[in-house]
């Protein structure tokens, strides 16, 4: 996993565990305002029922991690919401001109990084001793997986998909909690990625 600073304290764990959620409520506030615009943009049938599913799992997702924020006594970065508030807004608009592909393709590919996300947000609960949220940070990044599937194949469905640059295929979606075990036998410094869009 890419990324710094690494860390090995638990107080820097910790902060670095309430930074990450906080980063992670907002990119789910983006992720909500996108899918709801990708939802509209969609006819009726399957693939907007897709969506919708996926929709629902994000705000349950972002309340998750509000409540989380809230028992540490933090709360959402305002700077972070309202910046990705306006990248979920400009991509909802994106939905309505970009036909069906493009969503699809990009949507999956931002999914694929949110897997990593939640893994290294488990291991930092892990480094910081807040053991109990680690099986609910492991099942976001499995729902995760699960989104990225869905749209992969809808991606993949498409004519246009042979023409564009592949994001590293997932692994079996097993892989995320055996990896996190893996690595609990011999924990290492943990990375939490700098994100590109909120600085």
């Amino acid at each position: 996993m890419r990324g710094y600073p690494a860390f090995v304290d638990r107080a820097h764990a910790k902060a670095e565990l309430i930074r990450g959620l906080q980063l992670a409520h907002s990119g789910e506030w983006g992720a909500i305002r996108a899918y709801l615009g990708h939802r509209k943009a969609l006819q009726h049938g399957p693939d907007r029922e897709m969506i919708r599913t996926i929709l629902v799992d994000e705000i349950r997702h972002r309340r998750w991690i509000g409540e989380t924020l809230a028992r540490f006594g933090s709360a959402p970065d305002p700077r972070a919401q309202r910046k990705l508030n306006r990248v979920g807004c400009l991509i909802a608009a994106f939905c309505r001109i970009g036909g069906y592909y493009a969503p699809m393709y990009g949507a999956g590919r931002l999914e694929r990084d949110n897997i990593e996300e939640y893994e290294i947000l488990a291991r930092l609960a892990w480094h910081a001793g807040e053991h109990d949220l680690i099986d609910e940070l492991l099942h976001l990044g499995e729902v995760e997986w699960d989104h990225e599937a869905l749209l992969r194949r809808a991606a993949e469905g498409h004519w246009l998909w042979r023409f564009s640059p592949k994001w590293r295929p997932t692994e079996p979606r097993e892989r995320i909690r055996a990896s996190f075990e893996a690595w609990t036998r011999d924990p290492a410094p943990v990375v939490r990625r700098k994100s590109w869009l909120v600085r």
